[in-house]
């Protein structure tokens, strides 16, 4: 250690020269990363720092602004012209607390890595003297100290941080990511200043978010500001900037990652990375809107319509603070989405009331609106959870909903509907998603609802079928997904309905007349 790092608290006789260097970088960052912060080129080992002009831009943006935010394309040198101003910083600046937020522990350790690298570079006239100094940490003699850790709901609490530097925060699970920057926004309030960078994932994560606020820069007189309403300086800069990258890297690069990933990565688009089942680049245009209305926990999108046939669909959960129950409705023929409930302490008699309520709003509204015979179907999911879902559906007198319990189509060969509602199997539930992605992409169904569209957003193809990206939920998605089921019932018996939605659910479903099918 002795030959990689400068002793704590030794007394060094300065030259005038040195002396004056050290003040030159003491008082200007920029003076000491372009003099004296060395870094490790992948091909062409050390080398040192000459930052390009969007990299001056960006150090700029670390070092005049309390809070920075920037967004930009992967291998543009982001991290490590942080991990230059963050030696710095912890040098030059005394008594300071540095954390290094990554989305994955091996992220903060190789920048860890750049800023220990560095330092071993730097003379010892400039740098200063050394207290302990392992992988994660670094304590220097003036009293400052750098970190490194994994992004949690933890990090960071308790301490009293002087500069954040969250590194590919788009890419932190978003509840992780949500709990972390609520926890660690009171530190930043008393005076820390906090830096963020990453390039772009989901357009609704917290990253996303805190780039929305950075990017409304409109004073109350209609002036442009420098900063964000919430206080963040945005900056960006994708591949073209990069003095070494041209057209026809940019034409050799999508070519081997492909379109959607190349807009993301190199042009810093907020489109999903993942097989998502509707189109990542359809999902990027689909916005969303507020909830027009309230009624409890339940969330309302559109007005309702007495011309308009219902759909209502629930999927039941345990209702003790793991899965959400969620119940969907959509309206036809419109395909758009009119409101939606979710909640994971619910208990299933409450998730029945709240679909008997919702069921009750809609009956009472079209009928005031003057249609004395309202459309509305309904049913559950009757898969294990559900099968208690309809306990508490008898209990309360099916004949007391509104609308018409739809059940399970007869297959060909079968004498009888076995159980009420719907049974979700691998066949049916991939025939849904195939036929709701087809309405989606079609511009034929409107989704309204931003926490729908955004378990769009994670909800991806894992094996032969699709389900939520670990740590995320789609029971929306599947309380649709009933909803499209439904649909495709109703549109057997409803005239106009079949050409409009395209060809039947199940192909080898036999429909009798009449249709719903009941008991």
């Amino acid at each position: 250690m002795a030959d990689l790092t400068k002793k704590p608290y030794a007394k060094t006789q300065f030259s005038n020269t040195q002396l004056l260097e050290f003040s030159k970088c003491m008082s200007d960052p920029f003076y000491f990363l372009d003099n004296y912060f060395w870094i490790q080129h992948p091909t062409r080992g050390k080398i040192s720092y000459k930052a390009f002009d969007y990299q001056k831009d960006l150090a700029n943006s670390y070092h005049n602004f309390r809070f920075s935010i920037s967004m930009l394309g992967r291998q543009m040198g982001k991290s490590t012209t942080a991990a230059g101003y963050l030696l710095w910083y912890a040098m030059f600046m005394p008594d300071q607390t540095i954390l290094i937020a990554a989305h994955k522990y091996a992220g903060a350790q190789e920048i860890m890595h750049r800023i220990r690298y560095a330092y071993e570079m730097c003379p010892d006239f400039i740098r200063a003297g050394v207290t302990n100094y392992n992988k994660g940490s670094i304590e220097f003699d003036n009293g400052s100290r750098i970190m490194a850790q994994a992004t949690t709901e933890n990090t960071g609490r308790g301490l009293s941080i002087s500069l954040l530097y969250a590194d590919e925060f788009a890419f932190v699970r978003p509840t992780i990511a949500k709990e972390f920057w609520t926890s660690i926004s009171p530190t930043l309030a008393t005076g820390g200043k906090a830096i963020i960078t990453s390039t772009p994932n989901l357009d609704d994560d917290q990253f996303a978010m805190i780039w929305s606020g950075a990017n409304k820069r409109l004073d109350a007189y209609g002036n442009a500001t420098e900063v964000g309403i919430n206080g963040f300086r945005p900056y960006q800069a994708v591949w073209h900037q990069h003095p070494d990258r041209d057209a026809q890297w940019a034409s050799e690069e999508e070519g081997r990652v492909g379109k959607e990933r190349f807009l993301r990565e190199h042009e810093c688009q907020f489109i999903a990375y993942d097989e998502t089942l509707v189109d990542s680049l359809k999902l990027s245009t689909i916005k969303g809107i507020e909830p027009t209305m309230r009624t409890g926990q339940v969330r309302w999108y559109e007005n309702i319509n007495k011309e308009s046939t219902y759909v209502v669909g629930l999927d039941p959960s345990m209702g003790t603070g793991g899965d959400n129950a969620a119940i969907e409705v959509w309206a036809l023929p419109e395909l758009v989405q009119v409101a939606e409930w979710q909640n994971n302490k619910t208990d299933i008699r409450g998730q029945v009331v709240t679909m008997h309520n919702i069921l009750s709003i809609i009956n009472d509204e079209v009928k005031e609106l003057g249609n004395s015979s309202p459309e509305i179907y309904w049913s559950v999911e009757n898969n294990s959870l559900g099968e208690a879902a309809l306990i508490v559906i008898e209990e309360m007198d099916e004949d007391r909903f509104p609308g018409t319990f739809l059940h399970e189509p007869k297959k060909k060969g079968r004498q009888r509907v076995s159980r009420k509602g719907f049974t979700t199997t691998y066949k049916s539930k991939i025939t849904a998603c195939m036929k709701m992605k087809s309405w989606i992409e079609s511009d034929k169904m409107l989704p309204m609802s931003k926490n729908f569209i955004r378990e769009l957003k994670t909800f991806i193809a894992k094996g032969k079928s699709y389900e939520a990206k670990s740590g995320e939920t789609d029971d929306l998605v599947s309380a649709t997904l009933l909803c499209v089921r439904q649909i495709q019932v109703i549109s057997r018996f409803e005239e106009g309905y079949e050409e409009l939605l395209g060809e039947r659910l199940d192909v080898d479903v036999e429909y009798n007349e009449p249709l719903p099918i009941i008991f």
